[in-house]
């Protein structure tokens, strides 16, 4: 049997598992949010495999097309230019709305979607171009969550507004969020004799359960800048029951300048990356959102990431 086939109309390669316990293991790769992006399918047929393969694909091509902040006619643009003038959402933007209103709350204002403003002066390319702070000082009068509103409308609709000169991103819960969806569209996707199943979207990742009765996920975690190994070996291997993981670091987002990593999480209240915590923050949990809050939040807590983690009560690993 051929172990590849062309890439599809979706966009994914399908493949026969190498070192597979049988003929009904399949890897699917496809690139989704600027990321390399792969998932594992167990006991099904090739057909099955193509079907779950290009349901999972349409799901993240779906939310990359609908929440990326780099297009210009979608959703988040329809946030982003409606100038404070009040605007129509559906329901799936308000509860990704109400969810970084969780996140904000938890965080003490740390995790504000409206910081992402700064990505308009930072930029990490791994280079020594630091912003001026000056230039940084010009945007954080536009970092305010509280300032935004969104409400249910009596005829049923939603509806959101914010002031003129903000602007919201994603960014921070978007694979994480594609990552969970993707694994639904094939959990319900009504198709008989469904295995173990993970979706990877460049590391953020999402199960349905456990691999085999006696066999646990095998995850590999990116070192982080000070590795030395540019990304290309994993710094380590964790065991993943069950659930979801997500990990946040400096891997691939990073400056460095005068010996210094700046990491690409940001305090959206002095504009600079966050100092003094891990290289990276993985995070285990029962949805690869919930795993990327944490790990996020971890990360801005900077030297206290533990002790935060700590009162999560999940498991989780750093790379100081």
């Amino acid at each position: 049997m051929s172990s590849d086939k062309p890439e599809s109309a979706h966009g994914y390669r399908l493949k026969a598992a190498e070192q597979g316990r049988s003929e009904l293991e399949w890897v699917v790769e496809f690139a989704a949010m600027a990321s390399p992006c792969q998932i594992l399918l167990h006991g099904v047929n090739r057909p099955t495999a193509e079907r779950l393969a290009a349901l999972a694909c349409t799901e993240v091509h779906r939310i990359e097309q609908k929440y990326s902040r780099y297009r210009t006619a979608n959703s988040m643009a329809t946030l982003n230019h409606s100038a404070g003038g009040v605007v129509s959402i559906d329901t799936e933007t308000m509860a990704l709305l109400a969810f970084a209103d969780q996140a904000y709350q938890l965080s003490d204002g740390l995790f504000d979607i409206s910081s992402g403003i700064l990505g308009r002066v930072w930029h990490f390319d791994g280079s020594a171009r630091l912003p001026e702070q000056s230039a940084i000082d010009a945007l954080l009068p536009l970092i305010d969550w509280p300032a935004v509103r969104y409400w249910h409308n009596a005829d049923g609709t939603q509806a959101f507004q914010m002031p003129a000169g903000m602007a919201l991103d994603f960014g921070g819960l978007g694979k994480e969020y594609a990552a969970d969806r993707a694994l639904a569209a094939m959990s319900q996707s009504g198709l008989p004799g469904l295995g173990p199943m993970l979706v990877n979207l460049g590391g953020d990742i999402a199960t349905n359960g456990v691999l085999f009765p006696e066999h646990s996920w095998q995850i590999g975690v990116e070192p982080g800048t000070l590795g030395g190994n540019g990304g290309k070996i994993a710094a380590f291997c964790l065991t993943l029951p069950s659930g979801a993981l997500a990990t946040s670091g400096d891997a691939r987002k990073f400056l460095k300048k005068d010996a210094r990593i700046y990491g690409h999480i940001l305090n959206p209240k002095t504009g600079w990356p966050v100092a003094g915590g891990p290289r990276s923050v993985s995070v285990c949990a029962n949805t690869c959102l919930e795993s990327g809050l944490l790990s996020t939040l971890a990360l801005l807590q900077g030297s206290q990431a533990a002790d935060f983690l700590d009162q999560q009560g999940r498991q989780y690993w750093l790379q100081w």
